[in-house]
Formats: structure tokens, C-alpha cells, sequence
């Protein structure tokens, strides 16, 4: 056996996906046949292969690692909208916002009376948040002092995010961030054809410019994208479609609605941890995991997850259940939520119509009126600028508005996301939305939920009432 690697310090990205290629047909060392390949070669073989013949799999060995400063947490949101990619960026909660933090949509070169309007919101919005975190930090620290000889730094440190946590919900979607992308070019191929085709002027020129990059390293592989026209008529025509549309409704208005599962989720996961160490087919598997009763079940269950420890990593049997959520959370927790790719998501566009929330800490400072004061101006431009463009009005929305997301994900992917959103450490707002769906699974679920090991002593109504004046 032979392990190495082929460092991209010495082979470019293009030429490590080509010497990967040709382990499929070649018995050759591939170590031996990168250094056979020059670049040129190397973009001849995409140009056949990937591009001709469409082996787009071969892209996937040639990784990038792109850094974007500047770009809105707006088009932040398209950008890691795609799942397969790794993504760090600037946290609301360790780093403070400086007043000129944010962009201008370029749309609104046209409108020079809306830019005004615009920038003097935004602005304003900065400046609540600044008064916020000056008597939000003042207060915790009046809570809890700095120990003796403790530094102010040290001592910032250690509370930075009890106070930042709560004044971030005045920062607007236009706030701009730092940005770290690790990707492989068939994925990023795919994420320029997003881009290339959103509504927003700030996200197709990222894209642009991302291209550029990206074929300085890759020139083959991602010099073809161009825009969809599919997806970009397809949004115009259901856009049109859902302008003026009235439902009648199928469930009572909730902020969390479990809209589908499997009601024999459990059998099914029990019957695939089964078939994965016998020999049977699956249906006899199943026919006996629905036979059995719930004590059984509750029993066979600790049997596939009762000796894993929270840190470990559920079995793939888990992935036979799954949970269809409709989701109202306000922006700060849904830019959390948007994290876990692995789920399905499907987001509504960012408004100010659905309600904000008021974060407690912010009435016990005294500033409740001056928050909803910001909140209330903001809603208003908002409404101004979605008559004219209701993509570009998105910007000014601050993450405290409330927005709605239809999540589909299985059984293996809750254990990650409850686990992490409920720990002690998670921001509250998203917390409430992890115990909430922790609650609704559990009841349909109960033998397998037993086993999420979540923390104890916390519901999604005592962070609501212990961290919120509302939500809505």
C-alpha cells in the first residue's frame, strides 16, 4: 500500500483532477503521471472529457480554496446556499460591525431619491445596534464584573457574545461580511450558474468576478458557465403565479408546523438497522419491526444507538425517516439554520411582513423603544423600496423580521442539528427552533427520540420566555 499526496503547492488544481482521472484506465503510479502532465494537457483532457463528453466528475478533484470580503450576508446566502462546499465567514456574535459596514444594492445607482432613503435606514440601524452594544455590554457587566486583576480584553472575551447575541438582531441583510470558500470546481461550476442567474445585480457580479478567479487556477473547467434562462423564467412565471394567490389553508397558523412523516418512520429504521447485519430481505425486516410493541421497539432501539455518545455519528439506518417542517424564525436564527446543507431547504424571500422579534436583554436595558423605533423605520423603507424592487428591499430588512422556511430532512440529520442547536453555547433564537422540532419529533418518533441525548432543563418556551418580550 501506498499513500501520498499530491500537494496542490506543486501540481495545479487542473492537473491532480486529470492524474485522478486516469487511475480509472491507466495502471500507472499517479504520482508518475502528474508529473508527465503539463497544464496545457491537462486542459485539453477537461476540454474532451468534462466539457465534450460531460464527465463532470473529474471537475471534483480540482479544489479551490476562494476568500470573498465585502459581499452582503444577502448574497452570502446564495453563495452558501449550495451544499457541497465548505464555507467560513465573519460571526455577528465575536466581531463588531463598524457604521459603514454595508453595501448599496447596485440597483439603486437608477434611484437616487431610494439610495438616500436607503443608506439613511441603514445607517440609522447601525447606530441602534451601536447604542445597543455599548449599554448591553455595560449591563453584563454590571451582572457579572471582571474578576480581580481580570483584563478588559480577557474579560470581553468571555462575554462578548452575551451581548452581541442580542444587539445583532438590528443588523440588516445588507451588513457585509468575510467570506471563506473551500470548493471543488464541478460544484462551484454549478453555484456560478446560481449566481449568473439571480435577480440581484450583487450576486451576479460576484459571480462574474468569482469566474475570473477561479479560472486563473481552473481555465477549463469553469470558463463555459453562463447563466440559466430556464431557472430565471421558471422564477418569473411563479412569481406571477403566487403575486395574488389565496389559499383557504389546511392547518392552523403556527411558527412550527411538522407538515409531513413517515407514521412508520421507526419500523423503517428499525427494519434497515436490521437488514444491514442480517441476511434476509427487507421486508421481512419490516414486516417484524412494525409487529413489534412499543416496549420492544423502545428495547431494539437501545440496541442500535443506546451505546453511542453525543459526539458520535448515528448509523445510516436513520436516514429511512423523514420530517417535512414549515418554519417561522426570525433572520439571525434562519441564517443559522441555513447551514445544515444537508437538509432540503426551500426559504421564502426576506421581508418585513411576518413580525420581529424583541430580544429580553434589550427591554431590561431601556432601549425597547428605541429598537422598536429602528425596527419600525426599517419595515417602513422596506415597503418603499419592494414597490419599486422587492429583491433589493430584502437588504434593509435587520435579522430580528421573522421568515419562513420549509425544511425536509431524515432522522440522521436531526440527531446532528438537535444536538448542536439545543447545546448550551447555540444562540437562543436558534435554540428555541431546535427544541421545538426536537418536541414535534419526539412525539411521532418516541422510541428513537429517546436516544437524541439533548440537554436537560431547557424547553422552546422557556427560551422564549426567558430571553424574549416576543417573537411575533
Amino acid at each position: 500500500m501506498r499513500v501520498y499526496l499530491l500537494s496542490p503547492r506543486r501540481y495545479a488544481p487542473e492537473v491532480i483532477a486529470v492524474a485522478f482521472a486516469k487511475a480509472s484506465r491507466s495502471p500507472r503510479p499517479l504520482d508518475a503521471t502528474a508529473e508527465e502532465l503539463s497544464e496545457a494537457a491537462s486542459a485539453r483532457f477537461h476540454e474532451k472529457w468534462v466539457i465534450g463528453y460531460g464527465h463532470a466528475s473529474v471537475a471534483e478533484h480540482a479544489v479551490l480554496h476562494i476568500a470573498v470580503e465585502g459581499l452582503s450576508r444577502l448574497a452570502t446566502e446564495v453563495v452558501e446556499s449550495h451544499r457541497l462546499a465548505s464555507y467560513t465567514e465573519k460571526s455577528s456574535r465575536y466581531q463588531p460591525f463598524g457604521p459603514e459596514d454595508f453595501v448599496t444594492p447596485p440597483e439603486l445607482e437608477a434611484r437616487p431619491d431610494l439610495t438616500a432613503r436607503y443608506r439613511e435606514t441603514v445607517q440609522a440601524l447601525f447606530a441602534a445596534y451601536h447604542r445597543c452594544m455599548e449599554s448591553a455590554r455595560a449591563e453584563i457587566a454590571r451582572r457579572d464584573p471582571p474578576a480581580a486583576g481580570e483584563a478588559p480584553a480577557r474579560w470581553d472575551a468571555r462575554h462578548r457574545s452575551r451581548y452581541a447575541d442580542v444587539c445583532r438582531f438590528l443588523l440588516p441583510a445588507a451588513s457585509q461580511v468575510t467570506l471563506g470558500m473551500t470548493i471543488n470546481a464541478r460544484a462551484l461550476a454549478h453555484s456560478l450558474r446560481k449566481m449568473l442567474s439571480h435577480p440581484l445585480a450583487e450576486v451576479r457580479q460576484l459571480g462574474a468576478v468569482l469566474q475570473e478567479v477561479a479560472e486563473a487556477e481552473t481555465p477549463t473547467l469553469v470558463r463555459h458557465v453562463a447563466p440559466v434562462r430556464g431557472w430565471q423564467q421558471a422564477r418569473e412565471a411563479l412569481r406571477a403565479r403566487t403575486a395574488d394567490f389565496r389559499g383557504g389553508g389546511t392547518y392552523a397558523e403556527d411558527w412550527c408546523h411538522l407538515v409531513s412523516w413517515d407514521r412508520g418512520a421507526e419500523a423503517r429504521v428499525l427494519a434497515a438497522a436490521l437488514y444491514r447485519h442480517g441476511s434476509r430481505p427487507y421486508v421481512d425486516y419490516l414486516n417484524y419491526a412494525r409487529g413489534l410493541s412499543a416496549e420492544a421497539r423502545r428495547t431494539l432501539a437501545a440496541e442500535l444507538l443506546g451505546a453511542l455518545d453525543f459526539r458520535d455519528i448515528p448509523p445510516r439506518a436513520l436516514e429511512y425517516a423523514a420530517f417535512t417542517f414549515d418554519l417561522v424564525m426570525d433572520q439571525g436564527a434562519y441564517y443559522e439554520f441555513k447551514r445544515h446543507r444537508m437538509m432540503s431547504q426551500t426559504p421564502q424571500a426576506l421581508t418585513a411582513r411576518l413580525g420581529y422579534a424583541v430580544p429580553r436583554l434589550v427591554a431590561e436595558i431601556g432601549l425597547e423603544a428605541d429598537y422598536r423605533a429602528a425596527m419600525e423605520a426599517a419595515a417602513e423603507t422596506y415597503e418603499a423600496l419592494a414597490a419599486w424592487n422587492p429583491d433589493v428591499a430584502a437588504y434593509v430588512v435587520p435579522n430580528g423580521f421573522n421568515r419562513r422556511v420549509l425544511a425536509a430532512f431524515n432522522l440522521r440529520e436531526a440527531f446532528h442539528f438537535l444536538r448542536l442547536r439545543t447545546a448550551p453555547n447555540a444562540h437562543f433564537s436558534i435554540r428555541r427552533v431546535a427544541w421545538r422540532m426536537a418536541e414535534e419529533i419526539g412525539a411521532v418518533a418516541p422510541a428513537l427520540a429517546a436516544f437524541l441525548a439533548l440537554p436537560e432543563g431547557e424547553t422552546w418556551q422557556t427560551v422564549e420566555q426567558q430571553y424574549f418580550v416576543g417573537v411575533r
